[in-house]
């Protein structure tokens, strides 16, 4: 890419990407929002339903608790930047509800042309991966979150890479205990990307 655009334009711009199927059953493109100089970035995977219906990334059920994760950890949403790996809504059809359904490599690298914009345009100090879609993305296929969660891992995309799990994750625990405890550990993850940033100012 040779001119860095700005997110005004890239928004703009990606309004009516068809760079692959996903266009046809998305209600529309989910770009990233937040600052244009936000210090940290977060990467989710897809936007959900709610997401797609109000055209802006995490607002729906799994945002919500990241923004009282955000909240609890020190970190004000609005000075950070939210974004996913692919900007429409993948989903499949059961009765009225539309569930969500995982991209493939290849919507996934069709994507990350909106991605590396996004990316050169804020240059975050802190990039973080949420769940496994958003860290593979980006630092590779064989990484893995169960093993490096929180770990900080060399990359040229930002001077602090890491990853924890999506949010989402957290709604689909199978008892209110294994919520909560997972939850805890979420909300440590996210101190300790504030504590990176501290330490880096």
């Amino acid at each position: 890419m040779s001119a860095v655009k700005s997110l005004p334009r890239l928004r703009e711009e990606a309004k009516s990407c068809q760079r692959c199927d996903l266009w046809r059953t998305g209600t529309q493109t989910v770009f990233g929002e937040g600052p244009s100089r936000a210090e940290i970035l977060f990467i989710g995977e897809q936007p959900g339903d709610v997401e797609d219906i109000q055209g802006r990334p995490f607002v729906g059920p799994a945002g919500r608790l990241l923004d009282q994760a955000l909240a609890e950890a020190g970190i004000d949403r609005r000075r950070v930047y939210m974004t996913n790996v692919v900007k429409h809504f993948k989903w499949t059809p059961r009765g009225k509800r539309r569930l969500h359904s995982k991209p493939n490599q290849g919507e996934i690298t069709a994507c990350r042309f909106w991605l590396d914009a996004e990316l050169a345009a804020v240059k975050p100090r802190i990039i973080v991966c949420l769940g496994a879609t958003a860290a593979q993305a980006l630092l590779g296929k064989s990484f893995r979150v169960t093993q490096h969660r929180g770990e900080p891992v060399p990359s040229p995309l930002a001077p602090v890479v890491l990853a924890t799990v999506h949010p989402s994750s957290l709604l689909r625990a199978p008892d209110p205990e294994t919520r909560r405890t997972e939850r805890a550990r979420f909300v440590r993850d996210l101190v300790a990307v504030r504590r990176l940033l501290e330490m880096a100012a």
